[in-house]
């Protein structure tokens, strides 16, 4: 699929998750991938449900639920807050994240 859209040469690129079923190199590949997208400023909108990786693989981000939950960079948006109100309840995982700046 990543092919196909690449060889159309886009500068707005929509992806549903990428990195679903897929091994470690390849998501790595996909990340470089898009890495040198923007490097080439194209736009690259993401869905990505792994709240582990947001930090490393993104430098913006919107959440959604229903409606706009937040909108803007990554460090602004991506809080214990933001995600209470995106996911409801309370997210362990997101928690050590944010201890370790992760």
């Amino acid at each position: 699929f990543l092919a196909r859209a690449l060889t159309q040469e886009a500068d707005l690129y929509l992806m549903d998750e990428p990195f679903q079923q897929v091994d470690a190199t390849t998501e790595h590949a996909i990340v470089n991938i898009l890495k040198e997208l923007k490097k080439e400023q194209k736009t690259v909108v993401v869905v990505h449900h792994d709240l582990q990786t947001i930090r490393e693989y993104f430098d913006w981000v919107t959440l959604l639920n229903v409606r706009k939950i937040a909108c803007g960079p990554v460090d602004s948006v991506f809080t214990e807050e933001n995600l209470r109100l995106t996911y409801g309840g309370h997210i362990p995982v997101f928690q050590n994240a944010m201890v370790n700046g992760q």
